[in-house]
């Protein structure tokens, strides 16, 4: 048994709850599944919890930390993304908060493959096609055809851990990969799936000869069969490479009409009304998106349009919704697992307790 803490999450994570509790936490989980309002996590705050748990559908700024003065310890946020939480409001404060990255890199570049394929190959089309008893006849090229992912060209937007992991997976397609990377480019990876693919032609794996590289954002758009983002949100102001609405009407003007544009990244990076237009007068040939401008999507969004239903896949920000990677208690494999250890790194004081050294803290200049 460990110091009582008192923790307040706002949404249940599964058995790493208990493994909380197990340690002599008190905690305490919003029972819904929808976010509280922030009223009641203020409330919560104020109550004197020493830590949260949150998830991206909850705004962590000041009011939170002022409500948890002199008793708050830690905020951790059950995803690899931090937009919800004002990162210059925790360094004030000198919060710490951690996220859960790694853990959901796999499950979600597999996902955005998955994304790619479906566009691709009609899939929403065709079921509904043998669901609605429309299916009468087998015919070479009636009523419609697909397009295949193998031998195509794919360009990656952000080439952090998420994007290299989509690099692995398409280069077992025998898909030509363009790179870009607005801050950082992975020469060594980028390399060793060259040679890996160099390796597959000469061994007769596969049949044609495939590359991989980096190449000017301009250039991948123009040249891509499926573009797919990968990259974090950041505004101006922000960074000196900027991505809120990167994919805007000019970068989608830029993409080949039969290219297909995938987003499991960040919403607000494609801006969605330029988006629409673009499905609707066939700038682009179709596009997958499982992150949006606001969500949950609102029942008025311009990507609702039945106009375009036919080419616009709507996932409910889904992609590292795989059993052990949302749920394991490991903290190498689950974002549970790994959303608890961050918080017990910090109240426990693990790392000889200084922040800075704590793997899962995402703030750690406001203690440096």
């Amino acid at each position: 048994m460990t110091a009582k803490f008192r923790i307040f999450a706002t949404c249940d994570i599964g058995e790493s709850i208990d493994l909380l509790r197990k340690r002599g936490y008190e905690v305490e989980v919003y029972p819904k599944p929808e976010a509280p309002p922030k009223s009641l996590i203020v409330e919560k705050v104020k109550s004197g919890v020493d830590g949260l748990i949150t998830t991206l559908r909850d705004s962590i700024d000041a009011e939170i930390f002022e409500a948890g003065k002199g008793h708050l310890k830690v905020v951790a946020q059950i995803a690899v993304g931090f937009d919800n939480i004002n990162r210059a409001d925790a360094n004030h404060y000198k919060i710490p908060f951690t996220h859960t990255a790694d853990v959901l890199t796999e499950a979600t570049a597999e996902f955005a493959f998955f994304l790619m394929g479906a566009l691709a190959r009609k899939l929403w089309t065709s079921e509904h096609l043998t669901r609605k008893n429309q299916w009468g006849y087998w015919h070479p090229f009636l009523p419609f055809l697909g397009d295949e992912v193998t031998g195509k060209t794919v360009a990656i937007i952000g080439t952090g851990r998420i994007g290299l992991a989509m690099i692995k997976k398409c280069s077992g397609f025998d898909m030509n990969i363009l790179c870009y990377d607005p801050a950082y480019q992975n020469h060594e990876y980028v390399k060793a799936i060259q040679e890996t693919m160099d390796l597959r032609h000469e061994r007769g794996i596969q049949r044609e000869k495939t590359w991989v590289k980096y190449v000017p954002f301009d250039e991948a758009l123009a040249h891509a069969d499926f573009v797919s983002v990968h990259v974090p949100l950041l505004r101006e102001g922000e960074s000196s490479t900027p991505t809120y609405h990167l994919f805007n009407e000019m970068n989608l003007r830029r993409m080949k009409p039969t290219a297909f544009l995938v987003n499991t990244s960040r919403g607000p990076v494609v801006e969605e009304a330029a988006l629409a237009k673009a499905l609707r007068e066939k700038w682009i040939a179709g596009a997958a998106l499982d992150v949006y401008e606001k969500e949950p999507l609102p029942a008025d969004s311009p990507l609702r349009d039945p106009a375009i239903e036919d080419r616009c896949r709507l996932m409910p920000h889904f992609a590292s919704a795989a059993r052990i990677t949302r749920l394991s208690t490991d903290p190498n494999k689950g974002m549970a697992g790994r959303c608890a250890q961050g918080l017990i790194d910090v109240l426990e004081g693990r790392y000889g307790g200084d922040v800075t050294k704590m793997p899962y803290v995402v703030n750690k200049e406001a203690f440096a």
